[in-house]
């Protein structure tokens, strides 16, 4: 299983005999448009940032919605969430999704904007990997995400949703969120052929990936 991150909210995940896209967003974000194929596209909510599915090439299958989608053998569960602290009120709803492949659990927060009620942590089940939005204002912030990493307790973290150099999205910097942990690992993507060893929680700060390559760490 292997994941690289384009920017934003934006991952591409690989497993399971699947290429599956999250949250792809339009040019105006700033970051370079992803010219990926894939199998399947998820949107956590339809923000301009976050819906851009057009953008990516294939003939992707579109999930929009919570539900639980079977796929070639990979489990996709979304989970109804919000946008903000107010129930939906100020930004309306956000899905977070779950993905089971390869015998490893991924969860993509999407625009979380808020805490996380015990039926939802329940529904997300054990994590492997946990991808979180950091950034704040639309999100929850850093300390929220903090809060919600110590709800969920998966064996990765992989920050996302924050302010870069090529980001036009008025958030906060990654380093909020990173300086609360000892150690950060920086790479270039996430690969992993099995659930990782050990207890101790591993934070990795993926690169953004443009043109095949990947750029420079934003911290």
């Amino acid at each position: 299983m292997k994941i690289t991150w384009f920017g934003h909210a934006c991952f591409l995940i690989e497993g399971g005999g699947l290429r599956i896209v999250t949250d792809p967003f339009d040019a105006s974000v700033g970051y370079e448009v992803p010219g990926v194929r894939a199998d399947v596209v998820t949107v956590s909510h339809e923000h301009y940032d976050h819906n851009a599915v057009g953008n990516v090439h294939g003939n992707p299958r579109v999930i929009r919605q919570p539900g639980e989608f079977q796929l070639d053998g990979v489990t996709i569960k979304g989970i109804p969430t919000y946008h903000d602290r107010s129930q939906g009120k100020q930004r309306g709803k956000n899905t977070v999704y779950v993905f089971n492949l390869e015998g490893m659990s991924i969860a993509h927060l999407g625009d979380l904007g808020h805490g996380l009620t015990p039926d939802q942590v329940k529904a997300m089940g054990r994590l492997d990997v946990l991808l979180v939005p950091v950034g704040g204002t639309y999100t929850i912030d850093a300390q929220e995400a903090v809060q919600v990493v110590n709800q969920l307790q998966p064996r990765v973290v992989i920050p996302m949703h924050f302010k870069t150099p090529h980001s036009t999205i008025n958030i906060a910097p990654v380093e909020g969120f990173i300086h609360n942990y000892d150690r950060v690992a920086k790479r270039p993507y996430l690969e992993m052929s099995a659930p990782e060893p050990g207890t101790e929680m591993k934070v990795i700060l993926l690169d953004y990936v443009h043109s095949g390559k990947a750029g420079s760490s934003p911290a």
